[in-house]
């Protein structure tokens, strides 16, 4: 198909471009306009709030997972892996304990360690215990991943922070700790 044929035309239009989206702030003004004008007596705040906060999650996200895609991993393996490269004893974790050490859930913790399995990433076995149970470790192969992705990791979310100076940092910090422990229901925080 010609490059400058109706449809392939038609197709670079209907897919807006990054470039071609308007800033959040800018869409946070009009929408808080928008509501205004549509309902003057409600307070539309916390909608905006919470897009802004989702908007960013998913900004963050984005630049930390996108050379963990260019390795074949997520973010769910990618923490999966730290968490058996920082508190993995020698004879490795059970798959419960991997779960409680990470920011994985269950079903996805089972998810993970199987395609981790698949990649050569870790090993599971039968724990020497109980062998009703597994204990999952890296491989030198997963180790050696961790240890080569781990500094750009860290340099990409140092960058992705740089906007904030130390203080801010403390003080967003406790704030989201605040928030996420009234959501939680975890009065601590």
């Amino acid at each position: 198909m010609p490059a400058d044929s109706p449809q392939v035309r038609a197709a670079q239009t209907s897919r807006p471009s990054q470039a071609s989206r308007p800033s959040t702030a800018t869409l946070l003004e009009s929408l808080r306009r928008d509501w205004q004008a549509a309902r003057p007596d409600l307070n539309a705040q916390p909608m905006l709030s919470v897009l802004r906060l989702t908007r960013l999650g998913a900004a963050l996200q984005a630049e930390v997972d996108a050379p963990l895609h260019a390795e074949g991993l997520n973010a769910a393996g990618w923490d999966l892996l730290l968490t058996l490269y920082r508190s993995a004893p020698p004879g490795g974790l059970s798959p419960g304990q991997l779960s409680e050490l990470s920011a994985v859930s269950g079903p996805t913790t089972t998810n993970r360690v199987a395609r981790l399995l698949a990649r050569g990433l870790i090993t599971r076995r039968a724990d020497d215990r109980d062998r009703r149970s597994a204990r999952v470790s890296l491989t030198p192969a997963g180790r050696a991943a961790v240890e080569r992705l781990l500094p750009g990791h860290l340099h990409r979310e140092t960058r992705a922070l740089a906007a904030l100076t130390t203080t801010e940092l403390e003080t967003l910090d406790r704030l989201a700790a605040r928030l996420l422990g009234a959501l939680e229901g975890d009065s601590g925080g």
